[in-house]
């Protein structure tokens, strides 16, 4: 039963550091003239942060059931 509430406790810290990541001065930081594949660095930035904190939940919602 701990387990189950430090995966929540974990789930909350990623839900925050979601916030400030998609703020606007942390995004002021990749509002750049800067191409990474054709693409603009914002837009990749945004992407890989969205896919990051995606990632981290899944592995932590994962490792909380066991």
């Amino acid at each position: 039963m701990m387990r189950k509430g430090l995966a929540g406790q974990r789930l909350v810290a990623v839900f925050l550091a979601g916030m400030l990541l998609f703020n606007f001065p942390l995004l002021s930081l990749f509002d750049r003239p800067v191409r990474v594949f054709g693409l603009p660095l914002l837009h990749v930035a945004l992407f890989a942060i969205w896919a990051g904190l995606i990632a981290l939940m899944a592995w932590i919602a994962e490792r909380g059931s066991r």
